[in-house]
C-alpha cells in the first residue's frame, strides 16, 4: 500500500480557503491569548497525574469559547459573523464552524471541522493517549486534528496554559493511521486488516452513523493512537525539551513518573540520578545544569518529607 501524503489542505479556488487560512493562524496564536478561571491547588505532585481526564474536556471546551473570542483574527471583515465554533458530543468532528440561520444554505452550515484534544504534557504515558478513528473520507479537505498541549503556570499548581498545538490535516492522520496499522506495524495477515466504516460522507449527523474505521484484531485497544503511529514524535520530542520553570518538561515527566505507584526509595534515587545523567548527556550548559540540580536536591527532599 502507497503511504499517504498530505494535501495542502483545501483548493485554493474553494470560495472560503482565505478564512482556512485564517483559522489555522488562530489556532497557532491561541496559546497567547487562553484565558480560563480554572484553576489547581492543593494537590500532591505525586496525584498530578490524575489531572489529564477531568480537566481535558473542561480545558477543550475553553480552547472552542477562546476561539471565538479572538474572531478579529479569522473574521477581520465581519463576513462570517453568522458563524461560530461549537462543540458537538460523540460525534466526529469534536469541533464544527457552522450557522444555524435559516436563511443560509444547507451545503454552506458547516465550513470546516476540527477533531480538537488536549494533553497535559505530565501525563504518565509521555505522550498523547487519545483515540482518533474517524474514517478518512468523513473528513473534509479543510477538516484538522489540533492537539493542544497544556501545564499548569506554576508546574504543580495554578491555572492550565496551553503550550504550541500540533495540528494536522483530518484526513491525513486518519490515512496515516491506517498505513500504519496495515503496512508499519510489522504485523500481517488479518491481524493488520482495517475495516472501512460504512458512513463515508464529512460531517456525520449524528452519532448513530458509523463513522469510525476499526479494526479486526486490537486486544490491547491500540487502534487510533495516533502519537503511537508516529505522526507526533518530532512534535513530541521538541514539546518536552521546553522549559518549564527552567526545567525541561521530559525531566519533570520524568521525576513524577518515579513517585507513581509508591515506587521504593532505592528506586526513586537510581531514577533521579538517572534524570542527571541525561542531562548531562544533553550538553546543557552550565546554568541550566545548575537549575537541574537544584531541582533534583528538592526532590529528594520532597520524598524524605
Amino acid at each position: 500500500m502507497v503511504a499517504p501524503i498530505r494535501r495542502g489542505g483545501p483548493s485554493p479556488s474553494w470560495p472560503h480557503h482565505g478564512l482556512y487560512v485564517r483559522v489555522r493562524n488562530a489556532i497557532h496564536a491561541l496559546p497567547s491569548r487562553f484565558r480560563t478561571s480554572l484553576r489547581v491547588a492543593g494537590i500532591s505532585a505525586v496525584d498530578l497525574f490524575t489531572l489529564n481526564t477531568p480537566l481535558g474536556a473542561a480545558i477543550e471546551q475553553s480552547v472552542v469559547d477562546s476561539l471565538n473570542d479572538v474572531r478579529e483574527i479569522w473574521d477581520p471583515d465581519g463576513r462570517y459573523k453568522l458563524y461560530s465554533f461549537i462543540r458537538q458530543a460523540q460525534v466526529f468532528p469534536d469541533v464544527l464552524l457552522e450557522t444555524t440561520a435559516p436563511d443560509v444554505p444547507a451545503a454552506d452550515r458547516v465550513l470546516m471541522g476540527m477533531e480538537l484534544k488536549g494533553w497535559f504534557v505530565l501525563a504518565k504515558e509521555g505522550e498523547p493517549s487519545f483515540r482518533y478513528k474517524a474514517s478518512p473520507a468523513v473528513c473534509a479537505p479543510q477538516d484538522l486534528l489540533v492537539v493542544y498541549p497544556w501545564t499548569l503556570d506554576e508546574v504543580v499548581s495554578g491555572s492550565p496554559k496551553l503550550l504550541r498545538p500540533f495540528v494536522e490535516e483530518a484526513r491525513f492522520a486518519a490515512e496515516h493511521r491506517n498505513h500504519y496499522w496495515t503496512e508499519l506495524r510489522g504485523v500481517r495477515g488479518a491481524a493488520a486488516k482495517v475495516m472501512t466504516a460504512q458512513y463515508q460522507s464529512p460531517y456525520p449527523p449524528t452519532k448513530n452513523q458509523k463513522f469510525n474505521d476499526s479494526p479486526s484484531s486490537d486486544t490491547g485497544n491500540n487502534f487510533g493512537r495516533v502519537a503511537r503511529g508516529g505522526l507526533m514524535t518530532s512534535f513530541i520530542e521538541e514539546l518536552m525539551a521546553l522549559p518549564l520553570s527552567g526545567i525541561p518538561a521530559k525531566h519533570w515527566q520524568s521525576f513524577l513518573k518515579i513517585f507513581a505507584g509508591g515506587a521504593r526509595e532505592t528506586v526513586i534515587e537510581r531514577g533521579i540520578e538517572n534524570i542527571r545523567k541525561e542531562a548531562e548527556k544533553a550538553g546543557l550548559d552550565s546554568d541550566e545544569v545548575e537549575k537541574i540540580e537544584r531541582f533534583l536536591q528538592a526532590s529528594r527532599a520532597l520524598y524524605r518529607s
